[in-house]
């Protein structure tokens, strides 16, 4: 016997696909967060050296790298990748005529 799969394609945004409320910030320090946690694993730091570098406690670090964000604002998110070297940017522009809605992401070179 053969079950039927539904799938359903996603938006790009998984928590507004979750039907959460401020999905937009949501996947924003999500994406951050992914970014914060990459450059500490490329630089070979330790969460505790981490912690020092951040100015927050080492269970602070080990929250932000496994995606417990609800303690963490998107302005803190910017200070901790400046600590870590690297600018951030808010670039606000015209949405494509092509896209129906704006949206809000996260670009990282």
């Amino acid at each position: 016997m053969t079950q039927e799969i539904r799938v359903q394609a996603s938006s790009g945004n998984v928590f507004a696909d979750l039907g959460l409320e401020n999905s937009d910030e949501l996947l924003v320090k999500a994406e951050l967060a992914r970014k914060i946690s990459s450059i500490i694993t490329k630089q070979g730091m330790t969460q505790a050296e981490a912690a020092e570098l951040l100015g927050i406690d080492q269970p602070k670090v080990s929250a932000l790298i496994n995606g417990k964000l609800s303690g963490f604002s998107t302005v803190r998110l910017f200070r901790f990748l400046n600590a870590l070297g690297r600018d951030v940017e808010i670039v606000v522009k015209t949405k494509p005529k092509s896209r129906s809605q704006a949206r809000t992401r996260v670009v990282a070179t």
